[in-house]
């Protein structure tokens, strides 16, 4: 992956180095995994659906993030250094940073403008997103 790009996002004060933690990884990845099922449950409500999706996408992205060693300032530096902390294609990381935008306007805005296609796509990059992260190696317990 590319570290000096991470690296420059340190300097700038959007992450902080910090080597990750095997508990920390596997906390996160638990977590993610029970909400991307919880997500698929169609019996639950679109808003609801969509929240444990996104906040699924975010735990997978963080624990990518922590695996590498970096730790972040802000929730929205978490999708936008996938593009060095994973292979995914861009369009994932579009479809998440689309997804923390709408969560945003939901959340402090009392708006939404979710619709089913998004939902569907949160929760197909989120699954993209797991399986990338699984691929990485845990980080090593210090």
């Amino acid at each position: 992956m590319r570290k000096q790009e991470l690296d420059n996002l340190v300097k700038i004060g959007q992450l902080k180095a910090e080597s990750g933690v095997r508990a920390e990884f596997d906390g996160l990845m638990d977590s993610a995994q029970k909400r991307l099922a919880d997500a698929r449950n169609e019996s639950l409500s679109f808003e609801s659906r969509f929240d444990l999706a996104y906040n699924a996408a975010h735990a997978f992205a963080l624990a990518a993030l922590r695996q590498h060693g970096y730790r972040p300032a802000n929730r929205y530096v978490v999708f936008q250094s996938l593009a060095h902390t994973t292979n995914l294609d861009a369009k994932v990381w579009r479809v998440l940073a689309k997804c923390h935008n709408e969560r945003n306007l939901a959340e402090y805005e009392g708006r939404s403008e979710i619709d089913e296609q998004l939902l569907s796509d949160l929760i197909d990059c989120t699954a993209m997103l797991e399986a990338t992260v699984l691929a990485l190696d845990r980080p090593a317990d210090p």
